[in-house]
């Protein structure tokens, strides 16, 4: 598939239709050398990936600093979404056993969608970046996904203040689009009651594995004029040979659907990783599928997959299956 650009809403910015995600290289779970990550960018801008996705949380600022020192000499061209909801305080004390992130800088995250915090947030990205434009701002982990009973108050806080905030932002042109960055499609509903939003960067809910997003999500972004950018194409890995999903080891039924999914495919000769890269753009509302490799060897890898040319029949056998819902554009 070639990189065509897809408009992102009505803003006038466009975005290639596979992007660049910046948490693995940032050292999620596995560390990830400043060389690398680096590498892997600048291989993506010369195979011509225009649109590239960062945010603070990841590698508490070490994606963002890495992603704006690469991207400046090659600013021209390029679109960049960070994003805001997660302020980054100092930390002293030892990291945790279950620290994701490897070999840090000393900064914890802390949860916070007001208006202050959010004006904040995007000017410290500002700093981390070292650059004086970002094109799209989400909103960053909203939802009971990530916080439980206490996503009544965080979301009170973005009703009440925050979504002022990024509205004035894009008014007065220091972003250009705003959004939702979530692993949960049913907090972008509820968003849709408390503003105008041009993008959602939506996380595992619309892949090869699972369309729960299907309805009513992607038909009211068709409504609405709002564009979706998929996160997560393999299902934090189990569609690329690994055994996690959705962060966490893959349960039985998940695993079973998968192989049936890798039998079917190969059948047409097709990798899993291949069809699972391809398959959410074939939906209307979707602008951009945003993979994130640790090294040029991975991102050339991505590449080699996206470059296979898959046959309608493939969608068509995965239907006839179940394993593909009935209303999933093919």
């Amino acid at each position: 598939m070639p990189f065509n650009q897809r408009p992102i809403g009505t803003t006038g910015i466009s975005v290639s239709t596979l992007g660049f995600g910046s948490a693995s290289l940032a050292g999620n779970i596995t560390e990830v050398s400043d060389e690398d990550a680096r590498g892997a960018i600048n291989r993506a801008i010369d195979a011509g990936i225009t649109y590239f996705d960062t945010a603070p949380f990841y590698g508490y600022g070490r994606a963002e600093r890495l992603v704006g020192d690469t991207l400046r000499p090659r600013r021209e061209g390029t679109v960049l979404s960070t994003k805001a909801g997660r302020l980054l305080a100092r930390f002293f004390g030892p990291r945790p056993a279950t620290e994701q992130w490897q070999n840090p800088p000393p900064f914890v995250d802390v949860f916070d969608y007001s208006y202050d915090a959010i004006m904040r947030s995007v000017e410290d990205s500002y700093q981390r970046l070292g650059l004086n434009s970002i094109e799209i701002i989400y909103v960053h982990d909203i939802g009971t996904y990530t916080h439980g009973e206490a996503n009544t108050a965080h979301f009170k806080d973005l009703a009440d203040g925050g979504y002022r905030a990024l509205e004035q932002l894009r008014a007065s042109g220091d972003i250009k689009a705003i959004g939702l960055g979530t692993n949960e499609w049913q907090v972008m509903m509820d968003a849709f009651e408390i503003g105008e939003w041009d993008v959602f960067l939506l996380a595992g809910r619309y892949t090869l594995l699972e369309q729960t997003a299907l309805s009513p999500f992607l038909d009211t972004c068709i409504k609405k004029n709002a564009s979706v950018v998929v996160g997560g194409p393999f299902n934090s890995g189990i569609l690329v040979g690994g055994t996690t999903w959705d962060y966490a080891s893959a349960p039985a039924h998940i695993v079973d659907k998968v192989e049936k999914l890798e039998k079917t495919c190969a059948q047409f000769n097709v990798p899993l990783p291949a069809a699972a890269l391809q398959f959410p753009l074939r939906h209307p509302a979707v602008a951009s599928v945003i993979p994130g490799p640790r090294s040029v060897t991975e991102f050339d890898q991505i590449l080699d997959w996206w470059k296979i040319d898959i046959k309608p029949e493939l969608w068509a056998a995965l239907k006839d299956q179940s394993l593909l819902d009935d209303d999933a554009p093919i």
